[in-house]
């Protein structure tokens, strides 16, 4: 199968999307660790913060902040399926009272200008794209708020035709760490760090629990070829990941607005 017969994730049934990647405690790669150690470039919060986690999924990550810094943190997501879980977590966890999920999109934030203290996105800035994202979203920021978002990107300046024309094509705005702290720049942020996630993130965390979730798809689905079709394109995925991680990953981008 060639790599222009693999689908981008959002030509899939969203409800099919949905249903898999629930099952996972984060729906990109990520880990506690990198949370934590993006965090501690971010002070000045207080109980009085108020912090938003844009693209939130289930809240693998939001659940992490919440337990870790002061102030409340809204939860924000395309999928309400998410946002169920997300506020289920949050019960469990006991910080409904700090933590809330709510529906919403990612191009319409339904926050007031200037009444943020921080934004964080891991693993979902690409839906509106890095340089949009990080450029539309200042408003909502105090001056002195940060943003903390992970994002595709190369390691290298160059690197074999295949895996670059696989991530151009799923992702035509991924590009080298270099560019995206320019457009961190230039969008009104001053670059405060820039860190690799480690290949655990990816391995371990991201695509080891998509075993159990792959195995359980094909028993419920097993005459769906869209099913089928996820599946194979997520798999191609990580076979290109294992061939080809020293060339790109996700960085963690923390910026603080002037």
């Amino acid at each position: 199968m060639s790599n222009e017969e693999y689908k981008n994730i959002h030509e899939f049934d969203f409800n099919l999307i949905c249903e898999y990647f629930s099952s996972i405690e984060r729906q990109g790669p990520g880990s506690e660790e990198s949370t934590l150690k993006a965090l501690s470039f971010i002070d000045n919060l207080n109980k009085e913060s108020v912090i938003a986690d844009l693209g939130c999924g289930t809240g693998g990550q939001t659940m992490v902040l919440a337990q870790h810094c002061a102030g409340t943190i809204t939860g924000l997501d395309l999928f309400a399926d998410f946002i169920e879980i997300f506020n289920r977590n949050a019960s469990t966890l006991e910080l409904e009272n700090k933590v809330k999920g709510i529906v919403g999109s990612m191009d319409n934030l339904p926050f007031e200008n200037e009444s943020l203290d921080l934004i964080w996105s891991e693993g979902a800035i690409y839906n509106v794209g890095f340089e949009r994202g990080v450029t539309e979203w200042r408003k909502y920021l105090k001056k002195g708020g940060y943003i903390a978002v992970t994002e595709a990107s190369w390691f290298t300046d160059e690197r074999p035709a295949e895996i670059n024309d696989f991530w151009n094509e799923a992702y035509p705005e991924i590009d080298t760490i270099p560019v995206k702290m320019a457009q961190l720049q230039k969008a009104g942020y001053i670059p405060v760090a820039a860190f690799c996630l480690p290949e655990y993130c990816w391995t371990d965390v991201f695509y080891k629990p998509q075993g159990e979730a792959q195995r359980f798809f094909r028993e419920k689905y097993p005459d769906n070829p869209t099913a089928k079709e996820l599946l194979d394109n997520l798999n191609h995925e990580e076979k290109m990941y294992q061939q080809y991680k020293e060339y790109y990953g996700y960085v963690f981008y923390i910026g603080k607005k002037l």
